[in-house]
């Protein structure tokens, strides 16, 4: 297997890998990601504080303008797209976004990711697109730089990254709407990954729910067929994803022993 990050080739009897140790990455105020779990609600100041968005993200969702999955102006697929600088939608308001501390020592994540996110819509449909970023260190760059370095310079790179329409969140035998501005368990696999984070990078996630043309849109207005819908079925959505001890949003995954 290539373990990207480190540029490298490794052999395994069996993958996943043996010896693999267990981590979560939960999601904390002003877009933190850490090791441990977000406060009691019983800490908060106020009763309904989890309701004024003290233990929850919001951001908007127009199909009218999606979040691109690239960069690039071309009439075919974008050739550098899975490994593309995500700083041009960790700009957008429609995009949540979540740093880890600097690592310490290197973390090489091997196997399947799992997304495991409370969610909610305003609407009645919606997709969930979160991607694992792998964000270089800023240095300087003065003009003697080789240009190398100015590439990689407070570069995100992408990792990996997965959907899940929502109506499919209970298997994709059942398709069913979502009850506006009712917060839902939404778990889903992204595909499997040998990657190393180098020690002075940090992980990243990012959470969106358009990523066009790369998946078609969604309507946000739940149909029975989204290939037939109208065009008054694309609506306006505001999303929440919920981070409390009650409602805790994460990512898990896998690391080998360094």
């Amino acid at each position: 297997v290539f373990e990207t990050g480190a540029n490298r080739w490794r052999r395994f009897d069996h993958w996943p890998p043996a010896e693999l140790e267990e981590k979560t990455l939960y999601l904390h105020p002003q877009g933190q990601l850490q090791q441990e779990p977000p406060q009691d609600l019983s800490d908060a100041a106020t009763p309904d504080a989890a309701s004024l968005g003290e233990f929850a993200d919001h951001y908007p969702s127009d199909p009218s303008k999606p979040v691109p999955y690239t960069t690039e102006i071309t009439s075919r697929w974008a050739r550098d797209y899975m490994a593309e600088d995500q700083r041009f939608a960790a700009r957008r308001p429609d995009v949540l976004v979540y740093r880890s501390p600097v690592l310490e020592q290197d973390v090489t994540i091997a196997g399947p990711l799992t997304a495991d996110l409370w969610f909610s819509t305003t609407g009645s449909a919606a997709d969930v697109v979160v991607k694992l970023i792998d964000e270089y260190p800023g240095r300087p760059v003065p003009g003697s730089a080789k240009s190398e370095d100015a590439f990689q310079s407070g570069r995100q790179q992408l990792v990996r990254g997965q959907v899940m329409r929502t109506r499919f969140r209970d298997g994709f035998e059942h398709p069913k709407p979502m009850i506006p501005n009712q917060a839902e368990n939404i778990q889903f696999e992204l595909h499997d990954v040998l990657h190393t984070f180098t020690r002075g990078h940090r992980i990243i996630i990012q959470i969106q729910s358009s990523w066009f043309p790369f998946v078609d849109r969604n309507p946000q207005k739940y149909v029975a067929n989204i290939f037939e819908a109208n065009e008054e079925d694309f609506i306006f959505a505001t999303h929440t994803v919920y981070r409390s001890l009650e409602k805790p949003s994460c990512i898990r995954f896998q690391c080998l022993p360094h």
